[in-house]
């Protein structure tokens, strides 16, 4: 596997390539849901294709007050995780590698953005179109593999994909979980043992309001309740962000007022354990 830390070696490297680039954007400290990404680059590409990986831990979708200097950094531990998964090629810059020190330009989103963890982070995510942006310029990749768990984010790089015409195929990936149902996340690192023992209620409550939801519980107002009041009822060191019933594509929230089953529709949540901020949603299909 090549390891790249310059635009110029990633650019060379680009160059030299004549098979088709399958691209796993992360911002490091991996973790097995980053490999089954790489692992699905890997089956997309096949033997012909080459998979590319960037660990980056991008400084402009942080806000004032956010972990972007004590978020994990664990570089070897993330190329070793990263060959055995199958991938080609990692690309580590350095931020002063990836933006000028003067830069004045940056990607706006002003719509999908202003909702969900947008609303409460302003921001964030111009940071992520910015670097996703950025990515796809340098690395040119014909398909990019991205994780749901961060359903907002797929929602947003498949709006900038759109209306950018990047040549880029967007695939979105199943949420990896552990054995109790909590989506894998570096994050997760920096919960106590209580708070880890109480942040699978998050999953729970989602797959409550899930099989409501097939009993003909159509309502988005009493599916966010369920989920609210489990989490308060299973998970009391839980300090609840947002819950929203959201449609699936433009991320707007659902009228509860309509009485309507109206598809797809999207759960997501938000939660707090201390001062770790984690994410969830489910899917509810029009079965």
């Amino acid at each position: 596997m090549t390891v790249l830390e310059t635009v110029a070696a990633l650019r060379e490297w680009r160059r030299e390539s004549t098979a088709k680039v399958f691209f796993v954007p992360t911002m490091g400290a991996l973790h097995e849901g980053h490999a089954a990404l790489v692992r699905e680059a890997r089956r997309l590409a096949g033997m012909e294709g080459r998979v590319a990986v960037s660990i980056f831990v991008n400084p402009l979708q942080f806000g004032p007050g956010e972990d972007l200097e004590r978020y994990p950094r664990t570089l070897q531990a993330d190329l070793a995780l990263c060959t055995a998964a199958g991938a080609d090629m990692v690309f580590a810059p350095a931020v002063n590698e990836v933006y000028f020190d003067d830069r004045s330009i940056k990607i706006t989103e002003s719509s999908l953005s202003r909702v969900l963890c947008g609303a409460s982070r302003p921001g964030h995510f111009d940071g992520v179109c910015t670097v996703v942006a950025k990515l796809f310029n340098l690395v040119q990749p014909d398909e990019a593999v991205f994780g749901k768990k961060d359903y907002q984010q797929l929602a947003i790089i498949r709006r900038l994909v759109r209306d950018l015409d990047f040549p880029v195929a967007i695939h979105g990936m199943e949420t990896v979980r552990e054995a109790d149902g909590l989506a894998m996340s570096s994050r997760n690192r920096y919960l106590n043992p209580d708070e880890r023992a109480q942040a699978p209620a998050l999953r729970r409550a989602l797959l409550k309001a899930l099989a409501e939801w097939r009993d003909g519980d159509s309502e988005a107002f009493s599916l966010e309740e369920s989920v609210r009041d489990e989490i308060a009822r299973t998970a009391p060191l839980a300090r609840i962000d947002y819950v929203s019933c959201v449609d699936g594509g433009t991320l707007q929230p659902v009228d509860g007022s309509a009485g309507q089953r109206l598809a797809p529709r999207v759960i997501a949540l938000a939660a707090f354990f201390g001062k770790t901020r984690l994410i969830d949603n489910i899917e509810l299909p029009d079965d």
